[in-house]
């Protein structure tokens, strides 16, 4: 980390997170963020239907209003998930609602899907340029149908999103896990279905579903099944824990869901065991704990096609995006691969 990204980036550290996320936010609109340089071919791929310039993604959370995508588009991610939006506005939990917990290079969270709501987000999307820019989908707290909420946000961006990510898997929203169950997601992924079905192509939008790393067994070839009797796309292994290891912070015991560095070896075992149950039928992203093109690579060589941090953009600042895809490539090539898509799930 150097320069004036650099200097920001500790200058923000010293603030209260959320405030500082909001500060980030607010120079990226002014154009302060940094610009990315070409990206190294070995890094481009496909997954699922989406052709990516590189297989590094900004995780959802960062931008939840798509007020940035295209800057962080162009400080060198290769596509940019945004959310979670839910149909209506929302405040989300009282603060302090975020904590930074930097002896751990974690991050803990309860912000409750805080956002400004899917017409805000919608008008947003419209007026996106090229690149790739995903909506990662919810359902509003309050809401008598939380399963309608999703569908409501799939058919109001369709077309807008180049995919969809439906976020079952948030912690911070009571009850909102309890739809990675069989039952519950059969049906929530049979109504997504029927309502994909019947909108116009518009470029055929992948879906895929983010789940918890906090899993019973068998819930993971549950899950696969369910996801593939519908026709999604893939899955997004995985979001924040509600577990607690080893932590010197004194944030340690706050509420909310655990990201960064602790969650690495969690959140890549569990994808291990999707990529065995799925067996190459759906289409596997990595998120957790990323701060180094090593700890991309572990995901891939895990199953993953591609990878998603954010968590680690708060300690290392936007200039960690390009740090991880040399890396990344270096060791693909030093490991004889020519490409992302030869490393997925080798041994």
């Amino acid at each position: 980390m150097s320069g004036l990204h650099g200097l920001a980036t500790r200058a923000l550290r010293a603030l209260d997170p959320e405030d500082a996320h909001g500060l980030a936010i607010a120079g990226l609109r002014l154009g302060l963020g940094p610009a990315g340089g070409p990206d190294d071919p070995i890094l481009a791929s496909s997954l699922a239907s989406l052709a990516l310039p590189n297989v590094v993604g900004l995780a959802p959370g960062f931008d939840k209003d798509a007020k940035v995508f295209a800057p962080m588009l162009r400080a060198g991610f290769g596509f940019v998930e945004c959310g979670t939006v839910t149909p209506l506005p929302q405040a989300g939990n009282p603060r302090p609602r975020l904590f930074r917990l930097s002896e751990d290079r974690a991050v803990i969270n309860r912000m409750g899907f805080n956002n400004r709501g899917l017409e805000a987000f919608a008008g947003r999307l419209a007026r996106r340029g090229p690149g790739m820019v995903g909506a990662n989908i919810g359902a509003n707290k309050d809401s008598e149908d939380r399963i309608g909420d999703y569908v409501t946000g799939l058919k109001r961006l369709w077309g807008l999103a180049s995919y969809f990510t439906i976020n079952v898997s948030s912690p911070n929203t009571p009850g909102l896990r309890a739809l990675q169950t069989r039952a519950a997601l059969d049906e929530l992924l049979g109504r997504l279905a029927e309502a994909r079905d019947a909108l116009p192509p518009a470029g055929c939008a992948p879906m895929f579903l983010k789940v918890a790393p906090d899993l019973e067994a068998g819930e993971v070839e549950a899950i696969v099944g369910t996801c593939l009797a519908h026709g999604l796309a893939g899955i997004m292994v995985s979001n924040t824990t509600v577990s607690r290891p080893a932590l010197a912070s004194r944030f340690a015991r706050e509420a909310g869901g655990l990201s960064g560095a602790p969650l690495m070896a969690l959140s890549t075992r569990v994808l291990g065991e999707f990529a065995q149950a799925s067996a190459g039928r759906l289409a596997l992203v990595g998120v957790g704990g990323i701060a180094s093109g090593e700890d991309a690579y572990a995901k891939i060589r895990a199953g993953a096609g591609a990878v998603q941090l954010y968590s680690a953009l708060v300690f290392e600042g936007p200039g960690l995006v390009g740090r991880v895809k040399r890396e990344l490539a270096a060791r693909l090539r030093a490991d004889g691969f020519a490409s992302v898509s030869e490393a997925v799930g080798a041994n």
